[in-house]
């Protein structure tokens, strides 16, 4: 038994591998180098959902359906923005997912997905005394998102660098958010009850919260002189060091380099790239010191932050926005754990008190 599931195998998938030794991520046949360079968010969607979701569609006709959805999803705003007031972004999403019908013309999945940023752009603008920006059908779902968040035509580097990162998090495994979609899919309530259940999960700080406390640790920090003074202060008080290290990958996570790639092409960027790369430095070398039969090293969250920082976008907003990606991969697992049929009910070691019947035999007693 492992409290925590470790090494546990719970499921089959042709979803994707992580492969946490070799700092390797596979998703669907590619390499995540592969996946960012050939796919968008669209095409990525349609690679995810293939053989899983009806109707079979491919890249063309899921944007098509995603831009369809979000201008759906817009005729619903102005009752959303009554109820969602001054909430926290993960709040007012899953508030929102939850006004969508369970049963539709438009499949839960396609539904789902557009909604995402739909809600998340408009109480942005709520809460920042603006009004809201109409979704756009012929466009893709990054660069609507960005020209609904900031009401002007994006900056082509910007909707390249948001694509990337919500292709790079699209799906990773049997992960806590993507665990809970499944088992929630198996009681069969329909495929928005397994998103939003996903959503709940990846709220927790543990999971989906990371990024946002990594813009505070170089705020913290401030310049190049005080990383040294800084990350020994917060080793010697056994503080959690956000960015790093990672319950799967034993190497580097694969998509801090897909994502440091990515944010270094931005504009405005290469001073804010220096000093986190001293940090990054200063960082895994007091790690190595301090554990050294531990491998610890950069994982997604630290250049999440930077690239998600870059494009305008606030740190309270960064775990929603993982969701944004995310959800591709939790509406295919719950596809792939329908198909199973099984209902998903491991078991538990009791360790409560027992009966005075039962302790009287296990005594011996008559």
């Amino acid at each position: 038994m492992d409290a925590g599931l470790e090494g546990i195998v719970a499921a089959e998938t042709g979803l994707s591998d992580v492969r946490g030794e070799e700092g390797r991520l596979i998703v669907r046949g590619l390499d995540l180098e592969d996946l960012v360079a050939r796919c968008g968010f669209e095409a990525t969607a349609a690679l995810l959902w293939s053989g899983l979701a009806e109707p079979e569609m491919d890249e063309a006709q899921v944007a098509r359906a995603l831009g369809a959805a979000r201008v759906e999803t817009g005729k619903i705003i102005p009752r959303f923005l009554e109820v969602s007031g001054d909430m926290h972004p993960v709040e007012a999403l899953r508030l929102g997912l939850a006004m969508l019908p369970e049963e539709a013309a438009v499949p839960a999945h396609i539904r789902a997905t557009a909604a995402m940023p739909v809600f998340l752009a408009a109480q942005k603008r709520r809460r920042d005394g603006l009004a809201p920006v109409a979704p756009a059908a012929n466009a893709g779902q990054a660069e609507d998102f960005l020209r609904m968040l900031h009401d002007a035509a994006p900056d082509a580097m910007r909707v390249k660098a948001i694509e990337t990162y919500l292709v790079t998090v699209a799906d990773h495994g049997l992960n806590a958010s993507t665990f809970t979609a499944r088992v929630v899919a198996s009681t069969r309530p329909g495929i928005l009850s397994a998103v939003i259940a996903g959503l709940c999960a990846l709220k927790g700080p543990r999971h989906g919260g990371a990024p946002g406390p990594v813009l505070d640790m170089f705020d913290e920090i401030g310049s190049e002189d005080r990383i040294a003074g800084w990350v020994a202060e917060r080793l010697a008080a056994k503080d959690r060091l956000m960015g790093f290290g990672h319950r799967v990958y034993r190497a580097r996570d694969p998509r801090a380099d897909v994502l440091k790639t990515e944010v270094a092409r931005l504009r405005g960027t290469a001073d804010r790239i220096a000093f986190a790369e001293k940090v990054e430095r200063g960082v895994l070398d007091a790690l190595a010191a301090r554990y050294p039969g531990r491998r610890l090293e950069t994982n997604v969250e630290f250049y999440t932050a930077l690239l998600l920082d870059a494009v305008g976008i606030p740190r309270d907003m960064f775990t929603s926005i993982f969701a944004v990606g995310r959800v591709l991969g939790w509406t295919a697992h719950a596809f792939e754990q329908l198909a199973t049929g099984r209902l998903v009910r491991p078991g538990a070691v009791y360790v409560g008190p027992q009966p005075a019947a039962a302790r009287r035999l296990a005594a011996g007693a008559d």
